[in-house]
């Protein structure tokens, strides 16, 4: 019988950046973050189980810097970097200092911007060996293992001059065959870097599922990663890597599915809740507002205790125009039944999305003060590459913007609609922060799960971070509104 060759020695790299980024691998949304935080990358876990000799290196939160990363990168044989739209220039700049260093390394990008513009990536970047559109678990597995690169599906890469696109792969169907991506945190990972401030710390993400269903116009891991086919893995594989995770990770607090959609299905939602029951674990995960009262019952009993749901504006006619699929009535109905059940509720927002007016604006502020969820996140609207959203502002000319961030990763308004200025969606980011966290019952609560929680120290530097970041921001809007002040005062003074 023929042995097969050792694989290539393998670094899955989620890139060093901006000081606090939080990009690629699985951040839903790629950003220096307000408060320092750190989400885990679950998307390179799966191929880095699957590689012996491999490593998951994480760079940002374990504080790895670029010089260190080309220093690691000298060791191994083929690098696989997940890049992102607002890191994509530094990921670049970095893979050819890699290349420089080492030059018979082989570097994949695999991410949401490979995906949605392969050629514009591979004649852009000189380091390039190949980029992976979509899933890529199984394409950078066969590269590793050998396989020709004119044998791989789901890949592209340059021949001759020219940028050859092989056939597209389809999706992984069977995901209990996946490793478990919790077994490469405890090889590779400090599960105590990841802090997410609405999640009991240490917490640990996993995936159940993938892909959603929903049509979310704005929405990235679906139109451009997982895709909008819904896949599971059997309740039986996930309740035993949770057994595992509990054994093996005694420190950690909390568990969280960070499924694009987790709840989706009730009868296989409640089946889980079954298993989960026996761990006595305290877990959290994302919500649609369509999920009813029974499976949130179930959910509650099972040990579930937040749960991330996109509201994203209190207008009716937006979660129309963004094909959300609920309604406000819906929303609240939900809200009210997590609060009567005790399950706490991080609810986000997005400020900016198509017909967004100011009126809009206040009906989404008033609607998040009403609904009085536990902690909120309130988003500028992003129209990344590859989705409807982006799509719809191209065409009406409403991006002012392309990179999207200020030079430090932090992102800025870049779509602009008549009446309704950039700057004015900036200010109201802060002005509803201010609006919803300066209300006594809203301020003593986060007060108060913190002392309940042991987390004092935390809740002090995120306060400190929040408080300098929203001065940053009131800054910004003066500056910008100085500038076009003084753009109009030689207009006014020849007319």
């Amino acid at each position: 019988m023929k042995e097969m060759p050792n694989p290539l020695k393998t670094l899955l790299l989620n890139p060093p950046s901006f000081e606090n980024f939080d990009g690629g691998a699985s951040s839903r949304w790629p950003a220096t973050r307000e408060i320092e935080s750190y989400w885990y990358p679950v998307w390179l876990a799966y191929p880095a189980g699957m590689l012996e000799g491999s490593r998951l290196l994480d760079a940002n939160p374990h504080h790895v810097s670029a010089t260190e990363t080309i220093k690691i990168c000298k060791d191994y044989e083929f690098l696989v970097l997940f890049t992102s739209t607002v890191g994509w220039e530094g990921d670049q700049r970095l893979a050819e200092a890699i290349k420089a260093a080492n030059p018979s390394i082989k570097i994949a990008f695999v991410g949401p911007p490979v995906t949605t513009s392969p050629d514009k990536a591979l004649n852009e970047c000189s380091a390039l060996d190949f980029i992976c559109r979509r899933e890529f678990d199984y394409s950078v597995v066969e590269f590793a293992q050998g396989k020709p690169l004119n044998e791989i599906l789901g890949i592209s890469y340059k021949l001759n001059g020219k940028v050859v696109h092989n056939p597209d792969r389809p999706q992984a169907e069977d995901l209990d065959a996946m490793p478990w991506a919790t077994k490469i945190y405890k090889r590779d990972m400090d599960v105590t870097k990841y802090n997410v401030p609405f999640l009991l710390h240490p917490y640990i993400a996993l995936y159940s599922t993938r892909g959603c269903p929903a049509q979310c116009t704005f929405c990235l891991w679906p139109q451009t990663l997982s895709g909008h086919a819904w896949r599971k893995r059997s309740t039986d594989d996930v309740a035993a890597e949770l057994k595992w995770a509990k054994e093996n990770f005694p420190q950690v607090k909390e568990f969280f599915f960070d499924d694009d959609t987790f709840n989706i299905q009730k009868v296989r939602t409640v089946e889980l809740c079954e298993k989960l029951k026996p761990l006595n674990l305290t877990w959290s995960c994302t919500s649609r507002v369509t999920t009813d009262y029974d499976t949130l019952k179930a959910m509650k009993e099972a040990g579930c205790r937040l749960l991330i749901v996109g509201f994203e504006s209190g207008d009716p006619q937006i979660l129309k125009n963004i094909k959300k699929g609920a309604t406000v009535e819906r929303a609240r109905a939900f809200a009210k039944d997590c609060h009567d059940l005790g399950l706490v509720v991080h609810a986000d927002f997005i400020l900016g999305l198509p017909g967004e007016t100011k009126e809009s604006i206040r009906n989404t502020i008033n609607f998040a003060k009403s609904l009085d969820c536990e902690t909120i996140q309130v988003s500028i609207a992003h129209a990344y590459p590859g989705t409807e959203f982006y799509d719809f502002a191209k065409a009406n000319g409403y991006i002012t913007n392309e990179r999207m961030e200020d030079g430090g990763g932090h992102q800025m308004a870049h779509i602009e609609y008549p009446g309704l200025p950039t700057d004015y969606v900036m200010e109201m980011v802060h002005r509803f922060y201010d609006e919803y966290y300066f209300r006594p019952k809203a301020a003593f609560r986060v007060v108060w799960k913190a002392v309940i929680n042991r987390d004092v120290p935390r809740l002090y530097t995120e306060a400190k971070a929040f408080l300098k970041l929203r001065a940053q921001r009131n800054r910004q809007v003066k500056a910008t509104r100085a500038q076009q002040a003084e753009a109009a005062t030689p207009a006014k003074a020849g007319a």
